[in-house]
């Protein structure tokens, strides 16, 4: 499995069979260097939705054209690209991209393409290789997560961490310890805008047991 930060909240995962682009964000991305675009979308099987704005979904026009991926994510999300191949689903729901199990969950933040309804936010549990990673999406620390611990038990977490949309390293480092049993983890949605939190340090501080992943962008973790 290799898992590459692409910037800000997208990720590319190679997993089983599937090359997953996770809210793909290069064009106008401050983090990510515009030569490696390429390198980025090789291969790309699917395009895995959490919600609408504009700093997850931005390029999935371009990025659906130039690799022919798929589009995936909640349904009215998914018609909003509707004139590009996809698999809708719903929170609750499995579907299997490639050999990696993808299963949607709960998130607690809000969503729109523009000023058009996009459904509603979500995250998601990636099962495949002997392992389940959790995307987190942006969200807060919500009591949903207690649950999706325990059902799921991912052992990798893909956190938002970044304060002011989202929960800050406090609060993920929180949910990482009250709600999970992971063995790594990797933060996300930071230092992008200065609004945001600059450093993953605190996270790193506050889970010392834990492997703390800070990748640069472009940057692949193989686990």
């Amino acid at each position: 499995m290799k898992i590459t930060w692409l910037g800000h909240a997208s990720f590319r995962i190679e997993i089983a069979e599937a090359v997953l682009l996770v809210d793909p964000w290069l064009e106008g991305n401050p983090l990510f260097p515009d030569d490696a675009r390429a390198k980025a979308l090789a291969g790309a099987t699917h395009i895995l939705l959490t919600h609408g704005h504009f700093d997850h979904t931005a390029e999935v026009d371009a990025i659906a054209r130039e690799t022919g991926a798929t589009v995936v994510g909640i349904p009215e999300l998914c018609g909003i690209f509707s004139a590009h191949q996809s698999i809708d689903f719903n929170k609750g729901g499995t579907v299997d991209l490639n050999g990696a199990q993808v299963s949607m969950v709960q998130a607690t933040h809000s969503s729109s393409v523009g000023s058009a309804y996009a459904g509603t936010e979500a995250g998601y549990m990636i099962k495949g290789e002997g392992h389940m990673i959790y995307v987190s999406g942006d969200t807060d620390i919500m009591a949903d997560m207690e649950w999706m611990g325990d059902f799921y038990n991912p052992d990798i977490g893909i956190l938002c961490c970044g304060g002011h949309y989202t929960m800050g390293m406090e609060g993920a480092a929180y949910a990482a310890k009250r709600y999970f049993n992971f063995t790594t983890v990797i933060p996300c949605h930071y230092k992008t805008f200065p609004l945001l939190a600059q450093s993953a340090a605190p996270l790193v501080d506050a889970l010392p047991e834990l492997d703390v992943k800070v990748p640069e962008v472009m940057e692949t973790i193989e686990i």
